[in-house]
């Protein structure tokens, strides 16, 4: 078993929702918090399109959504979904009848916006085509688009008016026999967010899709996704994590990918520990451990690695690591193998022989699993 195992003061109790699929992926009651990203190729670029889903697939995203703003796009979803190797989450504004195309098209899931999607009988020839195609929905509350009505009683974009307009199209979703839906309420601020979800989550036991909705760049949406998605995913909320990034969207996979290895509540691939180097270090700390996130990318077996640049923390956090390597001097390191001292490295050939010892692990791991499963 990988070291980085979750402890018992680690724990999070997570919200009990009900369980729907978007595909065949789970979404809600026991199952993993699923992470997902968006497309920003021309849909109708279906190349463009695919290869990118794959990118992201590859990168680890369970679920993957793509926009059909026209007749065109949702026309495109059709090979898209075929060749994707993750369900498709159709995202649609303003027409309806996109909602309806996309579904003939394959999609597993229809994102509608209550704030643009149009009226009630619009929303009820949407949920047929979902029944008649086998489409989960989800309902996407956006701060920025809430509906006039709304607007004009809160007079602005607030926590109880974004639950409101939530549980109005659950209301409408419901009152159609029409259950395999989830639910996210996003806004760009931290804090409207945060109360916003708090409010749904206490008020229906659907699943909940988190997102800080127009995050910002790579650097400043991934602080402000972290912080926000972070806290509500520590009080047990959220059941899927969308983080939203002007930057390419595998990068939005990753940084979904770390906040949930961060708290303990998905393990995927190489968690590195490393220290941010000073004048102790015995080795350059910040280029080994760039060069190791490039070589170890391919890693899926969740396991743990730390790079400490000196003995004042390096021992120490190596007995909590699947592999370790701390800076010694002339020239060395000490290599860690399952928390223990095993033998010496010396700087130049370290990064190669780290990488090589995290395989062997990740191989170990891996077949100790396969005997586990067999038994």
């Amino acid at each position: 078993m990988s070291r980085n195992h979750i402890r018992p003061w680690r724990n999070i109790d997570r919200r009990k929702s009900r369980q729907i699929h978007v595909g065949r992926v789970p979404v809600g009651g026991d199952a993993p918090i699923s992470v997902q990203t968006m497309t920003n190729t021309a849909t109708t670029d279906i190349r463009a399109t695919i290869e990118q889903v794959q990118r992201c697939a590859e990168a680890g995203a369970d679920i993957v959504r793509v926009s059909a703003p026209d007749e065109a796009s949702a026309r495109a979803l059709k090979q898209i979904v075929a060749e994707s190797p993750v369900p498709i989450v159709a995202d649609i504004h303003f027409h309806y009848k996109r909602a309806i195309e996309a579904a003939e098209a394959g999609a597993a899931c229809l994102r509608i916006n209550p704030g643009n999607i149009g009226d009630e009988k619009r929303v009820k020839e949407v949920i047929r085509a979902a029944k008649d195609h086998g489409c989960s929905i989800r309902i996407g509350v956006n701060a920025g688009s809430l509906e006039r009505h709304l607007l004009e009683k809160y007079a602005e974009p607030c926590p109880e008016a974004m639950v409101e307009s939530g549980l109005d199209h659950i209301r409408i979703l419901q009152d159609n026999d029409f259950h395999e839906f989830k639910i996210s309420v996003k806004a760009s601020d931290v804090f409207l967010a945060a109360a916003a979800y708090q409010g749904i989550a206490e008020a229906t036991d659907a699943p909940i899709h988190l997102g800080i909705t127009e995050a910002g760049g790579l650097t400043s949406g991934t602080i402000k996704s972290a912080i926000g998605l972070g806290n509500l995913l520590w009080s047990g909320i959220g059941d899927t994590i969308r983080v939203s990034l002007s930057a390419d969207p595998v990068e939005e996979v990753k940084v979904g990918y770390e906040i949930l290895k961060s708290l303990g509540l998905r393990h995927r691939g190489v968690n590195i520990i490393s220290c941010p180097s000073c004048a102790r270090q015995g080795f350059d700390v910040i280029r080994t451990v760039e060069a190791l996130e490039r070589r170890l990318e391919h890693i899926k077996t969740p396991m743990s690695l730390s790079i400490i640049g000196c003995v004042v923390n390096g021992p120490g956090e190596a007995l909590m690591t699947d592999v370790g390597f701390t800076g010694g001097g002339a020239g060395s390191g000490m290599v860690y193998l399952a928390g223990r001292q095993s033998h010496k490295m010396s700087n130049a050939q370290m990064i190669d022989h780290i990488v090589e010892q995290v395989e062997k692990r990740a191989a170990e791991i891996e077949a100790e699993s396969a005997r586990d499963a067999a038994e």
